[in-house]
């Protein structure tokens, strides 16, 4: 509105935080009646400043707003008065409304102790996060120092301000006070900044959380290994992201392979993210609203699980006024199958990093075709390594820069992945050694390895925190002890029951290049719907088979159902053969288009799905092909 130079025609509102030393003698002030009495009214002009109105037979009623003048301000009773009188302007004539804002020194939220319970103060701060709760409304605000809850109380289950949003910058003035031992502001008013305000404090937060997100320790535990320097700033990129979203108010969803190496990497990262979640939230809870490890029965990123994870996102930020989360991808995210899931979240501006040691396709000055699709990749190919560097073992060097406090408690994770993984290679030896000084022989690994896949099947969907804290040795040693000789029996019993159904009806070809293949049909010949499942089956006949000859023979297991074939071969047949299943795949693509054909995985390592009409047609060309494979 154009302000009016007629003074008899400006009339001040004052804001509710406003106290009576922010009245001016002689200035009128739009306020409201509370209350009528036979000698005057009384007239509230902010929350905590009113004025009695002398008049005889007042006409007015309670609710009705008013335009007076202040006539005198003095102290009565160790406590100032108002007195009001009549305003030139009268009740229904058209005026100029200027809002009088309290002059509040802004108080840095980091600065805010105990010691100013009771005071009113003024923050500016971003918000992070909005809750309606069954009272007040509850805004999380952070500045460049610190964050704290603001409660704006209305009608119980009523939004307060629903013109704000999460990320508006915003002042908020109220009264210190502790709720359930924690600070927290009872807002008497809030309102955005004004676009200049808020650039210039968006850019002090900005700046105080990029500088608190560097990791403060990028080293990696094996610094003789070429791969993980060359990894080193990629893994330093990935730990920034997952501590800015914390800082950030984010959440934080990780969805990793559901399998021995696929949990040790979640576990890992989970160990990392969750005390810095209760350092930093005020939330008592935020490990639990603000973290999710969600397994992934697919070595890749399914469209089934994208679809979900977006509906509960979007929930969560209707809901519960979160933002959107950020995704990290542990033992999958790299491959070609996952393009379509992470450009699905793309779209609704979802952050994601992976930490994938799956193959990647064709690397092209250090990127892969899936880097357009992700914020932070981390994979060893893309500096010249293999899938023999486990993304467990990346996964533990990730959260040790993180959170540097829980290094000693995950040491020992990465052979365990290693070894279920069978990953060989120098920084393979290396971990275990580091596992054998934590007290864990190769064969205890194997067991805990086992145990973990086992627990895995039958935990399907749950990420099993716990159950898993107790396998992988990060509490109760002795616990742990006792859980994997309860398990390994079981599982024992139960791959001895699959092998002695599978064994039998394998049949072996030797093909003039050297290679020995070995098939079964795992539809007919294992047991359905039980523990192990038809890939773990596989590894467990191919390891059968391998143990008869030794990893230095080229051996290769193919087992298949109507519809999907898994396949297993040692390292010889990649080393020796040049062989790399992910290339087989897209031959049989290419070749038999109808075929439907999809899937992939290591190297040496993996599965294939066609449709069951093409059966045979798929598994003859992927015979053929290994057979014309030269050594």
């Amino acid at each position: 509105m154009t302000k009016n130079n007629d003074a008899q025609n400006t009339v001040y509102v004052l804001s509710p935080s406003c106290q009576i030393e922010d009245l001016e003698i002689g200035s009128d002030y739009e306020g409201v009646i509370t209350r009528v009495e036979k000698y005057g009214f009384f007239v509230s002009l902010s929350k905590s400043v009113y004025g009695l109105l002398r008049t005889r037979n007042p006409k007015e009623k309670v609710g009705d707003n008013v335009v007076v003048k202040i006539a005198e301000i003095k102290p009565h009773k160790g406590k100032m008065d108002v007195d009001l009188g009549y305003s030139k302007t009268k009740y229904g004539t058209k005026y100029e409304k200027i809002t009088v804002k309290r002059n509040v020194k802004r108080t840095r939220i980091g600065d805010i102790s105990e010691d100013n319970v009771g005071r009113n103060i003024a923050i500016q701060g971003e918000i992070i996060q909005i809750q309606q709760t069954g009272g007040p409304t509850i805004f999380t605000i952070r500045d460049e120092t610190d964050l704290t809850w603001v409660a704006a109380f209305n009608k119980p289950g009523v939004r307060m301000y629903p013109e704000l949003e999460v990320d508006d910058l915003i002042e908020v003035l109220g009264e210190v006070s502790l709720h359930s031992g924690k600070i927290q502001i009872e807002s008497e008013s809030i309102e955005k900044l004004s676009e200049e305000d808020s650039t210039n404090l968006q850019e002090l937060i900005d700046e105080s959380i990029d500088k608190k997100a560097e990791p403060e320790d990028t080293s990696v535990s094996i610094e003789e290994s070429e791969v993980l320097q060359k990894l080193k700033p990629k893994l330093a990129k990935a730990a920034k992201t997952i501590r800015r979203a914390i800082l950030d108010g984010r959440s934080i969803l990780v969805r990793h392979h559901n399998d021995a190496d696929g949990i040790c990497s979640g576990v890992a990262v989970e160990q990392a993210v969750l005390p810095l979640l209760r350092e930093e939230s005020n939330d008592a809870d935020a490990e639990w609203h603000f973290f999710k490890r969600s397994p992934s029965k697919a070595p890749f990123y399914e469209l089934e699980d994208v679809v979900k994870d977006i509906s509960f996102a979007l929930e969560d930020m209707e809901r519960h006024g979160q933002k959107l989360p950020l995704i990290v991808l542990l033992d999958n995210g790299s491959t070609e199958e996952d393009i379509a899931a992470l450009k699905h979240a793309k779209v609704f501006g979802i952050e994601t990093v992976v930490v994938d040691h799956h193959y990647p396709g064709e690397v092209i000055d250090g990127k892969a075709e899936v880097d357009q699709c992700v914020d932070s990749h981390v994979n060893p190919y893309l500096v010249g390594g293999d899938s023999q560097l486990t993304a467990g073992a990346l996964s533990v060097e990730l959260a040790g820069m993180i959170n540097p406090d829980i290094r000693e408690d995950i040491k020992h994770l990465p052979a365990i992945a290693a070894v279920g993984d069978h990953a060989e290679c120098m920084e393979v030896d290396r971990y275990l050694e580091v596992a054998a000084e934590c007290g864990y022989s190769r064969d205890d690994l194997d067991k805990i390895a086992t145990c973990v896949d086992f627990e895995s099947y039958f935990l399907r969907f749950n990420n099993g925190r716990g159950v898993m804290n107790t396998l992988l040795g990060l509490d109760d040693r002795e616990r742990q002890e006792a859980l994997l000789d309860v398990l390994i029996s079981e599982s024992d019993k139960r791959v001895e029951t699959q092998l002695k159904a599978a064994m039998p009806n394998v049949q072996t070809e030797y093909f003039d290049n050297g290679i020995q293949l070995n098939r079964i049909d795992v539809e007919k010949y294992a047991h359905k719907y039980t523990y192990p499942a038809p890939g773990k089956t596989t590894g467990y006949v191919h390891d059968k088979l391998v143990q008869q000859k030794g990893e230095d023979h080229p051996i290769m297991t193919l087992a298949n159902g109507p519809d999907f074939a898994v396949i297993r071969a040692t390292e010889v047949i990649k080393n020796d053969y040049n062989f790399n299943l992910n290339n087989v795949i897209t031959k049989i693509q290419e070749e038999i288009p109808q075929s439907g054909a999809d899937g992939g995985g290591h190297e040496v390592a993996g599965s294939l799905k066609f449709v069951e009409g093409l059966e045979k047609e798929v598994l003859e060309l992927f015979i053929t092909e290994v057979k014309n494979l030269k050594r």
